[in-house]
Parts: structure tokens; C-alpha cells; sequence
């Protein structure tokens, strides 16, 4: 399996698969004392990558409140939906993900 990724990714081992959302190695976000329960704004709704922009500075972090919220969030895009409460990541969580 051909590995897609950058090599300084997080994710240069994930490789890249056939079926949808089927990527295996992501980091587990797990609850920190420094999550904020966070109700999705209209704005952002299935827009997860504008709240990543405005949360972290990039839109490629869009992924991080679907990681940290999985037992909401099973579609990170359709399920980003306004009126939903889904826990943030702190910006050093995210820091330490990152590596």
C-alpha cells in the first residue's frame, strides 16, 4: 500500500484505502481537564474546517473534532451540525498531537 502522506505527517503510516473514511493509525484525542464544551454555531454549520481556522489557525485540523468527539460526530461533515454540543480540544492538546 503506497503511503500518501508527508513525511513529517502524523499520518505517514496511515496509507490511503478504497473505502470511505477507512484510515486506520489517526491519534485518539483523548478527554483533558482543558476541553471546553463548545454548542456548534450556525456558522459553522458542517463547516468544521472554519471552526478549525478559527480555533488553531488551520483549516487542516478540521478532523480533530470528529477524533475528540466520536460518540457524536460518526460523519465529521453532515454531523457537524449547529445547535450540537461536541467538546474542543485545547490548542496544547492539538500542540502535542501534532508533535
Amino acid at each position: 500500500m503506497a503511503d500518501f502522506h508527508d513525511n513529517t505527517s502524523f499520518l505517514k503510516g496511515a496509507g490511503t484505502y478504497d473505502n470511505f473514511l477507512d484510515i486506520n493509525k489517526l491519534p485518539a484525542i483523548k478527554a483533558t481537564v482543558s476541553d471546553k464544551v463548545y454548542q456548534i454555531e450556525p456558522k459553522y454549520h458542517q463547516k468544521p474546517e472554519y471552526l478549525a481556522f478559527d480555533l488553531y489557525g488551520t483549516t487542516r485540523l478540521w478532523w480533530v473534532f470528529a477524533l475528540r468527539n466520536v460518540d457524536i460526530i460518526k460523519d465529521p461533515i453532515r454531523d457537524f451540525e449547529q445547535g450540537t454540543s461536541i467538546y474542543l480540544p485545547s490548542k496544547d492538546t492539538i500542540e502535542n498531537i501534532k508533535g
